[in-house]
């Protein structure tokens, strides 16, 4: 992925990374070179996204039936 720098300086972080990185407006990011000359763009205050599923983490315990655990994943009481 590229992008151009503008007179000013400023680039725009293609929608694929900003999404990967959990970034947004008014996001703060930090640029952080590694021993090898790379930069690296780190997220501070980022946001992961989360699959849809994540909140169902660890839900499902053990001696749950199937129905049970479609019920759970459907929203269904």
């Amino acid at each position: 992925m590229s992008t151009t720098v503008t007179a000013k300086g400023q680039v725009t972080i293609p929608k694929a990374v900003r999404d990967m990185l959990g970034i947004g407006p008014g996001s703060r990011v930090d640029f952080r070179q590694l021993p090898d000359g790379n930069i690296v763009l780190v997220p501070l205050d980022a946001h992961m996204p989360t699959s849809r599923f994540a909140k169902f983490r660890g839900h499902a315990g053990k001696g749950m039936s199937t129905d049970e655990i479609i019920a759970l994943t459907r929203g269904d009481k």
